[in-house]
């Protein structure tokens, strides 16, 4: 993944602009010096591309906290997202503001938020996840299932380690 996405101290995007590199490719430039994920980098650059869009492109260095707030407001009321949606855009701004712009936006106004879930996801007792992982039997995807489970490692975090191993 390193690889793909060039080393944490190389040197910031060329420019776009006689101003400057252009505001996402200064924003992947942060996140890969701040070594995020690929996947937080592209989540953080189309929040920031929607609310961009949302304020008629208006450069964000021009709107404020009000605007911010305003953006939120529309996701939970008008385009009804969850508010783990809605935290993650509040999470790109923020990092927006803060780390590519240097802007301290202060206390956001309050804001309406996103729809939680009103039923909790069901867990597996251990006896439960016992039974599963014994009919899954031996082979690969057993293996594979029970090392997600006694490791806590996510689905894709697994595939990235077995394709590493295989590497070498």
């Amino acid at each position: 993944e390193q690889a793909d996405r060039g080393s944490a101290g190389a040197a910031p995007p060329r420019a776009g602009t006689a101003a400057g590199p252009r505001l996402l490719d200064r924003l992947s430039f942060e996140a890969r010096r701040r070594r995020l994920s690929m996947r937080t980098e592209k989540a953080y650059r189309g929040w920031v591309r929607r609310y961009i869009l949302f304020h008629f492109k208006c450069r964000p260095a021009d709107l404020g906290a009000e605007a911010v707030s305003t953006f939120l407001a529309h996701l939970a009321v008008e385009e009804r997202v969850a508010a783990a949606a809605q935290n993650q855009a509040l999470a790109a701004l923020l990092f927006l503001y803060r780390n590519v712009l240097g802007i301290d936006l202060g206390v956001l106004p309050a804001t309406v938020r996103g729809h939680r879930p009103l039923k909790l996801p069901t867990v597996l007792s251990r006896d439960e996840a016992r039974r599963i992982l014994a009919a899954m039997g031996e082979g690969l995807p057993g293996i594979v299932a029970r090392l997600l489970y006694g490791s806590g490692l996510r689905l894709l975090e697994a595939a990235q380690w077995a394709a590493a191993r295989d590497a070498f």
